[in-house]
């Protein structure tokens, strides 16, 4: 796999992996019950959908965080290892993963480009036993702070020039179409980039200069400061992802995103038209 990224380890190819299998500790992010129906041998199951915040304040985020590596811990995810995420394609929930892990200072971490429909048509096979994750005691964390932004850093910062929001959510919840908070539109002055531009059809990265020209036409540069959001922290982890992949050096996941944004009413917003 090349694709001329800046950082091309932060993914791993299906033929790599299938090499490599017994090297990691392989999360797949799927339901369980596509866990079950097969996977890739040696993954673990974490269903990372449905864990969000929505108060990026000091005390709740790091107490969330908190609870994330106490999650990582019982579930198996072994941060003395070097980690692997994946779901069906190079989709949301894998780079949601890798951006906990990122957060928590685990810098062995990559996504699996393609997931397991890449995995499948590489020639890999798949198991339908589950595995039982061990029991960790306690995984070594070092916050990486730089990774995260809560509302307040984002208020301060938004009239600044070299301060970026990307907005990764679909075209209807930029444009306020559609609705899933109190309010909606959008946080004043973003750009719009679904975090689906992200992907060539098969599910895997797109390579890097089709993505840098795409970042690059929207004002969207390396130079900038940028943090994503969406209205979870999912989607803008995979945005998060693509820009740590072309090696933009400051970029921040706002996990607290929509949902928390468009929920208080003391905050600015933006109406627009497409």
């Amino acid at each position: 796999m090349d694709k001329e990224y800046a950082n091309r380890q932060l993914l791993i190819s299906a033929t790599e992996l299938i090499t490599q299998v017994s090297e990691h500790c392989i999360v797949d992010t799927r339901p369980v019950h596509q866990y079950m129906a097969g996977h890739i041998p040696n993954a673990i199951s974490l269903d990372l959908f449905s864990i969000s915040l929505t108060d990026t304040r000091e005390q709740p985020f790091q107490a969330f965080m908190s609870m994330i590596g106490i999650l990582f811990a019982r579930r198996g995810v072994d941060l003395n290892r070097s980690i692997i995420f994946y779901e069906d394609v190079s989709g949301m929930c894998a780079a949601r993963g890798f951006w906990f892990c990122e957060y928590l200072g685990h810098r062995k971490t990559q996504v699996l480009d393609g997931g397991i429909q890449s995995w499948l048509q590489a020639g890999g096979v798949i198991d339908i036993n589950p595995v039982v994750p061990p029991h960790l005691s306690g995984l070594p964390i070092s916050p990486q702070s730089d990774t995260h932004i809560n509302v307040e850093e984002i208020l301060d910062q938004l009239d600044e020039p070299d301060f970026v929001v990307l907005d990764t959510r679909s075209a209807d919840e930029h444009y306020a179409r559609v609705a899933r908070a109190d309010r909606a539109g959008a946080i004043p002055g973003s750009i719009h980039i679904e975090w689906t531009e992200n992907l060539n059809p098969d599910g895997t990265f797109k390579p890097a200069h089709q993505l840098q020209k795409m970042y690059n036409q929207v004002g969207v540069t390396s130079d900038k400061r940028i943090t994503c959001y969406c209205q979870g922290g999912y989607r803008s982890a995979h945005s998060y992802l693509a820009l740590r992949l072309l090696g933009y050096p400051r970029v921040s996941n706002y996990i607290g995103s929509w949902k928390e944004w468009g929920d208080r009413h003391d905050l600015p917003i933006e109406i627009r038209t497409d």
